[in-house]
């Protein structure tokens, strides 16, 4: 089992006091000012929460422990911006991730749905639960094993099969290492797919898919790149061949924001000097 519950507030040392930085204001946190909920039931069973993974402007995450076997929990907005309502915000972007885990179950490497969340026997429309896959997220320099990304390749052509892009690729925090070094694929929340049961509109989305779906696939050359054994390793060369003309559309835009984004962090303390998400007082897991 996973060691004693961390609160919220406990940052890793290197973002404690005299790193320059402070926890987020409530208006920065999904839940506010609350954390996730210390014991919820799902499929039957009570679990209590063992660790907070991470809690960002969209959603908190954590780990959660029954008798028998862990979850993971996420829960999404619902504190108000500057007093306009965002609990519909949450509940749309937990049915939007429900329904991708729904389309894809069964893929070996996607960490199948437990079902709902509930408290106090009241189901929490705003979260999402799923397996828990003991493991780590894909380190800035770790070097994976000669089956790893044989393995994903199966995993996204299979997801692919299914008319869905995962299309948040290039979060290395998204791709899951467990025990025995086989890859997972997570966080489905801003992915694309294809209407199920609408011809017409499939039909209409099926170039935007082809494009979500390639750039899935450069993204994975990329994670080849820096972590694949030297064999198999493509070479800068490769990935200059294989990048999409919309993939640098898409950073003249993306990039820019970006910047501005963690500037903003900066300015109000969030973050330190460098922006980095690591430098957050209370930083997602995979960045401590």
């Amino acid at each position: 089992m996973v060691a004693a519950t961390k609160a919220a507030g406990e940052a890793p040392a290197s973002c404690r006091p005299g790193s320059g930085v402070r926890p987020r204001p409530p208006v920065f946190r999904a839940l506010g000012d609350a954390d996730p909920p210390a014991q919820v039931e799902i499929d039957g069973e009570v679990f209590r929460r063992c660790e907070i993974l991470k809690h960002d402007s969209w959603a908190a995450t954590g780990i959660y422990a029954s008798a028998t076997r862990r979850a993971i929990c996420k829960f999404n907005r619902r504190q108000s911006i500057l007093r306009l309502p965002m609990a519909w915000l949450g509940r749309r972007l937990a049915a939007r991730e429900q329904g991708f885990m729904d389309r894809l179950a069964g893929i070996d490497g996607v960490p199948p749905s437990l079902g709902p969340v509930c408290v106090a026997g009241r189901r929490l429309e705003n979260a999402v639960s799923r397996q828990f896959i003991a493991g780590h997220a894909l380190r800035v320099d770790e070097r994976v094993n000669a089956e790893f990304f044989p393995r994903f390749d199966r995993l996204l052509a299979e997801v692919h099969r299914r008319d869905v892009a995962h299309v948040d690729l290039h979060k290395r925090e998204n791709i899951l290492v467990d025990e025995a070094g086989r890859p997972h694929l997570i966080d489905f929340q801003i992915s694309f797919a294809l209407p199920a049961g609408n011809r017409i509109a499939a039909r209409a989305l099926r170039g935007v898919l082809h494009v979500l779906q390639q750039c899935d696939d450069y993204h994975l050359l990329k994670h080849r790149m820096k972590h694949a054994p030297e064999p198999s390793r493509p070479t800068a060369r490769d990935i200059d061949r294989m990048r999409p003309w919309w993939i640098r559309l898409h950073r003249s835009v993306a990039v820019p924001f970006r910047t501005v984004r963690r500037q903003c962090l900066v300015w109000l303390g969030i973050r330190a000097r460098s922006g980095q998400a690591g430098s957050e007082w209370f930083p997602e897991v995979a960045h401590r």
